[in-house]
């Protein structure tokens, strides 16, 4: 069984099982009831607040700004790279015909994506560096949480390494993906270092179901970020406790 088969294989396992599970999760976090109005003070009291509060958390990160700012810079730095590296990597999977390929490859996507990844490297060499030197936080962390920097601070420097040691054929990697897409499978480069970049992100999808990265959807669950400050105008009650409520009144 060739290369090309195997990662083909591997990638279709690895996306049902990332779509999958990050669906049973947050469906999961959709039943979970919150029985209390626990926001963080100070709390909007209208939605249109919620919704501004939550933008700033997901794309400010305003609570660790506050908390720590340090951290907010590392951690703020490896986010803004990640996804300038996402937009990057979107000319793989969309064809030269696509009403998107010209977005897809502005100049200021393709040039600050390919060096995003220095700025990735050292948010993540940041993130790992608390985590080792800081008491509070080696006390709570797990071998888990290391090995999750680990993992993607290989999947970051085997992209590096593609982009300035040891070229790929880019057009070739390119018919793979988008042969995976159309279930048309395509030969795959053989170069060592694609290989195990390809291979990190396979494990990264495998287990980011089952990991703390799931904070990325599970921040909008949020009972202390997503709950308006109305627990003096209007009763909080958890569904379940809703339901016991109206079998009470039934009784009666």
């Amino acid at each position: 069984m060739s290369a090309s088969v195997v990662y083909a294989l591997a990638f279709y396992a690895a996306s049902a099982i990332l779509f999958f599970g990050i669906v049973r999760k947050i469906v999961q976090y959709a039943k979970t009831p919150a029985p209390l109005k626990i926001p963080t003070m100070p709390a909007p009291v209208t939605q249109g607040g919620v919704v501004v509060r939550m933008a700033s958390e997901v794309v400010l990160f305003n609570s660790l700004f506050k908390s720590n700012k340090w951290i907010w810079i590392f951690g703020w730095m490896f986010h803004l790279s990640l996804l300038l590296a996402f937009f990057r990597h979107l000319r793989y999977v969309v064809s030269p015909d696509s009403i998107f390929m010209p977005l897809v490859s502005l100049e200021i996507v393709q040039s600050f994506g390919r060096y995003a990844g220095f700025a990735m490297l050292i948010g993540l060499t940041g993130l790992l560096a608390r985590r080792i030197f800081v008491d509070r936080v080696r006390y709570i962390s797990s071998p888990s949480d290391y090995l999750m920097l680990l993992l993607i601070l290989g999947i970051a420097g085997t992209g590096m390494a593609m982009s300035f040691v040891s070229h790929t054929d880019i057009v070739m990697l390119k018919e793979f993906v988008l042969g995976l897409l159309y279930f048309n499978i395509q030969p795959l480069p053989t170069d060592t270092v694609l290989l195990v970049h390809l291979a990190l992100v396979i494990v990264l999808m495998v287990i980011f179901p089952v990991s703390k990265l799931l904070h990325a959807p599970g921040v909008f669950f949020s009972p202390t970020r997503n709950q308006v400050d109305n627990a003096r105008e209007k009763r909080h009650l958890a569904p379940w406790a809703a339901e016991l409520e109206a079998d009470r009144k039934a009784g009666e």
